[in-house]
């Protein structure tokens, strides 16, 4: 597949809206988490939980997203000038050469999820109007994006659990390559619902505290919630390309159990193989890896073997999830904004919350910042069932 030129992209998390903001909270090692506040929910866990979300409006005549899913995609869109961009690759390709593309695991299902607390309690019958094709269905999301930016291109969602956001990239090359969009806007967006926090917690899974990647005492992870957009076109060789290439993607799937990887991280080797093989670069010339790293005990010794056997002990990474959280299917993009911030800025972030390193780990997971220049990048991002993507991308001067 060709590689992509990465020609504007915006982040929302936990951190705050826009790119600047995870930036601010990664320059200075600043955790956003914090005790769940959320609703009425009852759990003793910590969250990552994206300020503002309910105070945004949507735009006149799409009152019928509203939810808090399109809220937190639309606050995202308000932020480093996105729309302007795909503004101009309008321009520049028609509206229906560009297509949508967006990762979610849960969608909008808060949305019927308290509208079944306001059920009717004699005859059952749901609060009207409930719509729930632009709501909970998993195409909501790039229906909302599709109709918000005004584009006309192809358009549907990807529910890979936590590798979605990272999976969209190769279904834009796939796109581009055969010959049916100019352009596509990628991304991700989940946002907290009752399902997510009460699911995890019934599979044992979260943390009564901040969550801590790669610590010998790791307990769970930490949920969170955020969204992220690219706008990615083919590259032309030519001195309009974008400053970001996404190299090469790969996927996987292991199949070894429903809700843990495989325990020699088989898949997530395979993934970071097939990232390198299709950006045609070896693993030495990656300088930093932003691991899917969610604080699980199984997930984090599983992501650490995967790593060593492709890089060899010492790879210099981190996990980013003591910052934003786990946000799911959003965590793919959340790790490529990383680490573009990584290569723009010329620092290795470090993992937060961490205090002791397991000392069965061989990759060097940073605890703190490093600066460094950062040339290319390997993000990953694992979800449930063993559906694995790796995302390679760098300096457009470095792709060859």
């Amino acid at each position: 597949m060709p590689p992509l030129a990465l020609r504007a992209w915006t982040v929302t998390t936990a951190a705050g809206a826009g790119r600047q903001a995870l930036l601010d909270h990664l320059r200075d090692g600043r955790s956003a988490l914090a005790p769940c506040d959320f609703l009425d929910v009852e759990l003793d866990t910590w969250i990552g939980r994206v300020p503002g979300i309910e105070t945004v409006r949507l735009p006149a005549g799409l009152s019928d997203y509203d939810c808090r899913n399109n809220r937190l995609a639309e606050l995202a869109l308000q932020q480093d000038g996105f729309p302007e961009a795909v503004a101009a690759a309008i321009r520049r390709h028609g509206a229906g050469r560009i297509g949508v593309v967006i990762g979610t695991s849960t969608s909008g299902i808060l949305h019927t999820e308290l509208a079944f607390r306001e059920r009717d309690s004699d005859t059952g019958a749901l609060p009207t109007p409930l719509h729930y094709a632009t709501t909970h269905e998993l195409s909501s999301a790039p229906r909302y994006l599709r109709d918000r930016l005004g584009l006309g291109g192809p358009m549907y969602a990807i529910s890979t659990a936590c590798s979605s956001s990272g999976k969209v990239f190769a279904s834009a090359q796939r796109l581009i390559a055969a010959g049916l969009c100019d352009a596509v806007v990628v991304g991700g967006v989940d946002s907290l619902c009752l399902t997510t926090l009460y699911g995890f917690a019934s599979l044992e899974l979260t943390s009564p505290g901040p969550c801590r990647p790669g610590d010998v005492e790791r307990d769970g992870i930490s949920i969170g919630e955020g969204a992220g957009f690219a706008l990615v076109e083919a590259v032309h060789g030519d001195e309009h390309d974008a400053f970001i290439r996404v190299m090469g993607v790969g996927e996987s799937v292991d199949a070894h159990h429903m809700s843990s990887p495989h325990p020699e991280g088989a898949g997530a080797e395979l993934a970071m193989r097939r990232a390198l093989a299709a950006g045609d670069v070896t693993a030495d010339s990656v300088d930093y890896v932003n691991l899917h790293g969610t604080a699980s005990r199984v997930n984090d010794a599983a992501e650490d073997r995967a790593l060593t056997a492709v890089f060899g002990p010492g790879q210099a990474c981190s996990s980013t999830k003591g910052l934003t959280g786990h946000t799911l299917g959003a965590a793919g993009i959340t790790g490529l904004a990383v680490g573009v911030l990584a290569i723009e800025h010329d620092f290795l972030p470090g993992t937060l919350n961490t205090r002791q390193l397991d000392p069965a780990f061989r990759a060097d997971q940073l605890l703190e910042n490093r600066p460094a220049p950062v040339r290319r990048v390997l993000a990953n991002s694992f979800g449930f069932g063993g559906n694995n993507c790796s995302l390679l991308f760098g300096r457009a001067e470095d792709e060859s």
